[in-house]
């Protein structure tokens, strides 16, 4: 699932987000991220199979903590990458004793908002 670029703020599933960073593999990914790159460049650097990688990045993805990034390129293919989409989470405990995930995100530029949408765009087409 891709994290939707028009929502000024994804509030992830508690158990999503703590299970996808309880996951060694998922915090290799993480640590690895430093610019966006392909699940095949992840799978080389993280030492971690490309099939393993791809369900990982989907975990990922779905606990809001990665952004999928579509490159249109000249000869018709598109590639993906991924990038962290997050610069800290907290838990936090509500007053009716329940546990709530506050998620900051990094600000996205103008450019970064039209390449979102772009993305959004294309997966229609």
């Amino acid at each position: 699932m891709v994290r939707d670029p028009f929502a000024d703020e994804d509030i992830p599933d508690v158990e999503e987000l703590l299970g996808a960073l309880e996951d060694p593999d998922c915090r290799t990914i993480i640590r690895q991220l430093e610019e966006p790159m392909t699940a095949s460049e992840l799978s080389d650097e993280c030492e971690i199979p490309l099939s393993t990688i791809y369900r990982k990045l989907d975990t990922m993805s779905d606990a809001t903590l990665l952004d999928e990034l579509t490159e249109v390129r000249g000869d018709g293919h598109h590639t993906t990458r991924y990038e962290i989409a997050f610069d800290e989470v907290r838990l936090v405990l509500e007053d009716d004793r329940s546990l709530e995930v506050d998620v900051s995100r990094p600000a996205r530029t103008a450019d970064e908002r039209l390449a979102d949408m772009w993305s959004e765009v294309s997966k229609e087409l």
